[in-house]
């Protein structure tokens, strides 16, 4: 399916990894750097860290950080996207050993609420990215994709490659995470204008495995025979939907829009068995989390709402010089 990485939680006192992390006590996190600058230490914690996706973001976080030069990024996430608990462990832990800020793509979007104010509490700001929260009083900034768009986008475009009929599936994210909830929403509304196409199924969730996301992709396809046209709204379910099609021998028959990207998808992008990809950019995004951060922790003014931009590439734009960075985006 795709890698598995082991992470290690830190949840001790020290909470620092890569160099540079052997001071990490409750002493001044935030000694003057060899040109007299303050130096920053920002945590950057993903929803997980087995996807492509927290790859690119961890790249574009470092890039700001090494750019700006008085800035050590401390990335920390759990392995899997569903791990609440770990994940809230995770940011308490940075919270008591009294990080500069916490750069966070929380897992639900209620849990964290209490959590970011927590953190504000203890006078340590909280950026948000990729997803946000219920209640965003207490966020410096959100940084992300306008999730509701890019899922209009989707809902357009599969109606057109269908000509605007026949049925279709959408394959939901676990509940509680903002962001696909916002393109579920999205794909919904879009597809509610055309009148001949019929919804066969929204209501199927799958959490972060792929394997799941195949077992259910398959199970659908074989509910639903005559499906025209499937939408699903991130990476997991991207993989699982496309390896059921191959396997049900519907690739290339069944009208395909995805959204995010990773190998799978560019290959079959490249074989004609998708017809679309609503692109974010992840590189962007982490980048700009971080110089978020970092211009507020300065004093400067900060936007609240950082939006980072949706693409639609197809298999006739692929190789456009700006669509093909954002579908193999550099990663870390």
């Amino acid at each position: 399916m795709w890698k598995q990485f082991t992470i290690f939680l830190a949840l001790s006192l020290t909470v620092g990894c890569g160099d540079g992390d052997a001071d990490n006590g409750n002493g001044d996190s935030s000694s003057g750097a060899s040109d007299g600058a303050k130096k920053y230490r920002i945590a950057v914690i993903p929803k997980g860290t087995s996807h492509d996706f927290w790859k690119s973001v961890h790249f574009g976080a470092q890039k700001a950080a090494d750019e700006l030069g008085n800035v050590e990024i401390v990335w920390q996430g759990t392995e899997s996207e569903q791990d609440k608990e770990g994940q809230i462990k995770i940011v308490d832990t940075f919270i008591g050993n009294k990080i500069d800020g916490i750069v966070l793509a929380p897992q639900d979007q209620d849990a964290f609420v209490r959590v970011v104010q927590r953190a504000k509490r203890r006078k340590i700001p909280t950026v948000l990215f990729d997803s946000g929260l219920s209640d965003l009083s207490d966020v410096v900034s959100y940084v992300a994709t306008n999730n509701k768009k890019g899922g209009m986008m989707a809902g357009e475009h599969l109606a057109k490659v269908m000509e605007g009929k026949g049925g279709v599936i959408m394959l939901r994210y676990q509940a509680g995470s903002e962001s696909t909830g916002q393109r579920e929403a999205g794909f919904l509304e879009a597809i509610a204008k055309h009148s001949g196409i019929e919804v066969l199924s929204e209501n199927q969730r799958i959490d972060s495995k792929a394997d799941r996301a195949l077992k259910v992709s398959e199970s659908l396809l074989r509910q639903h025979a005559d499906v025209d046209g499937v939408f699903t709204v991130c990476e997991p379910n991207n993989i699982g939907m496309l390896l059921a099609l191959e396997n049900e021998r519907m690739d290339g028959k069944v009208r395909f829009v995805a959204f995010d990207s990773d190998p799978h998808i560019v290959k079959g992008l490249k074989e004609n068995k998708i017809d679309g990809v609503i692109l974010q950019d992840p590189v962007n995004m982490g980048y700009l989390a971080v110089k978020a951060m970092v211009d507020h922790l300065e004093g400067r003014p900060v936007e609240k709402r950082i939006e980072t931009g949706e693409t639609l590439v197809t298999p006739e734009n692929m190789d456009e010089p700006e669509n093909a960075r954002l579908l193999e985006p550099e990663q870390l």
